[in-house]
């Protein structure tokens, strides 16, 4: 189910609200939660009722092996502390490869040994990346001592519950489990409503009126086109740089915003990222819990910085290559990850050495060099990539001539989008400032957005899915 589809927005949303506040309401905690579960289960399983399996599966897996960590006793237990552990990473990681890397290995087998081995073509559960990683996050957590028992309940809840279920943010245990059992969090509070309503219409209004209109434009460039000339080229990767942070921090903002409803703060996953002066900011500010997780659970333990320069170049470059295959198995996720590593051990590098350079200019490089690396994060081929580069290169002709109206339109936009992204105020500081006028932006986001649906279901008769879905 999406959230901005109309199934969702007008019936599954206010169904779940009401009845969830009316167990509360009536004294039963534990049936409120008993039906949020059920609620997050059936919206996860609104795609293919078949992904249920392994979800349901994951969550009994993880939470037996969680609990053991947290219990462990020497005595008690014939194996080490951690080889149930590794026991527990192996599980989820052998999950993963399973269903999203089989067939991109058995690709390259075949392409290196010349050999034929039948693809499975497995279907990708949905959102398989982000609940197995939270559920890793917690057990290394376990392992440390540093998540407390919790009841089977509580942890399906924290796993499952549908805002943050498909594409994040991803959360810890410690940020949710003691929000589903605080008293005041059991009652309607009308100003959660409010900004929940209100960060829900900004994210809502960033997807259908701002990112599928990008949309247009990206896959006019990358998929229908054969070559490009250099106008074509520079709008659809600009398209797409600004078609994947409005569509990613729209869902961002909408979970945010429903959970709200709910009395669950989630974590700030968008803090202005194509405001970053350099790539290491911009990974700060761009999806922010995942790069939490990056740092807090694969570049910590290789060693961080703490064993000298070369190591830790080593340790990023293996830190961003594994983000690169965490988006996907192909060869263009894998350049994009190494582009990033690269970029971030020149960072360290210049800092290192005491250079300076002006904001301006740092921010021109930081921003174009994000845009050149989208290419190979958007191309379905390296041949796609290539046709898009050598557009934006000139190889194909430095011709200014596009469509004439789709020309002006696409230029209006992303005029539109830089401005945005620069100079107004991001969905986090909106909600700070705005409180008193909620009403007033509430209808103006919300009418627009829904208005834009209604345009694009009666073009293309669906809502458009989210491009982290894919993930």
């Amino acid at each position: 189910m999406l959230f901005n589809s109309y199934e969702f927005i007008f019936a599954f949303l206010p169904i779940t609200f009401f009845i969830y506040f009316f167990l509360k309401s009536r004294k039963q905690n534990r049936a409120s939660k008993i039906f949020l579960v059920l609620s997050s289960l059936f919206f996860y399983a609104w795609w293919n009722v078949l992904y249920l399996n392994i979800i349901i599966a994951s969550i009994i897996f993880n939470y037996s092996i969680g609990k053991t960590l947290a219990g462990y006793n020497k005595e008690e237990h014939i194996v080490s502390k951690k080889t149930i552990l590794t026991i527990g990473i192996l599980g989820n990681a052998l999950l993963l490869i399973y269903y999203k890397y089989l067939d991109f290995f058995i690709t390259n087998i075949n392409f290196v040994f010349d050999s034929n081995i039948e693809l499975m073509h497995l279907a990708l559960p949905l959102a398989i990346s982000f609940f197995t990683f939270q559920q890793i996050a917690y057990l290394v957590d376990s392992y440390r001592g540093e998540t407390k028992e919790y009841d089977f309940l509580n942890y399906a809840l924290f796993v499952t519950f549908f805002p943050q279920l498909i594409a994040g943010p991803i959360v810890h245990h410690k940020e949710m489990m003691s929000q589903f059992i605080k008293p005041k969090n059991s009652s309607i509070d009308i100003d959660n409503i409010m900004a929940g309503l209100f960060i829900f219409s900004i994210g809502l209004f960033k997807k259908v009126v701002i990112a599928d209109t990008f949309a247009i434009w990206t896959a006019n460039g990358f998929d229908h086109s054969v070559t490009l000339t250099f106008a074509e080229a520079w709008i659809a990767s600009l398209s797409y740089t600004f078609q994947l942070y409005f569509d990613f921090s729209g869902y961002a903002d909408m979970a945010i915003g429903v959970a709200l409803l709910f009395n669950i703060k989630l974590p700030i996953n968008f803090n202005s990222p194509y405001r970053a002066t350099s790539v290491q900011d911009y990974w700060r500010r761009w999806h922010i819990t995942f790069g939490r997780f990056l740092r807090d659970y694969i570049y910590i333990p290789l060693g961080g910085n703490r064993k000298g320069m070369s190591r830790t170049y080593i340790n990023l470059m293996i830190t961003l290559l594994f983000a690169g295959l965490w988006h996907g198995a192909g060869w263009g996720f894998v350049i994009w990850g190494f582009l990033h590593g690269v970029a971030l051990i020149i960072n360290h590098k210049w800092k290192q050495l005491g250079f300076k350079m002006s904001l301006v200019l740092a921010w021109i490089i930081t921003f174009f060099y994000i845009n050149f690396t989208r290419v190979f994060f958007r191309a379905n081929s390296l041949d796609d990539a290539l046709k898009v580069l050598k557009g934006m290169f000139g190889v194909d002709g430095f011709s200014l001539y596009y469509d004439s109206f789709t020309y002006r339109y696409s230029l209006l936009y992303l005029f539109m989008a830089f401005i945005i992204v620069l100079l107004f105020k991001n969905s986090n500081e909106l909600v700070k400032s705005l409180k008193k006028y909620y009403t007033f932006f509430i209808t103006l986001f919300f009418t627009f957005a829904l208005l834009q649906m209604l345009y694009f279901r009666i073009v293309g008769d669906k809502a458009s899915e989210f491009i982290y879905f894919n993930f």
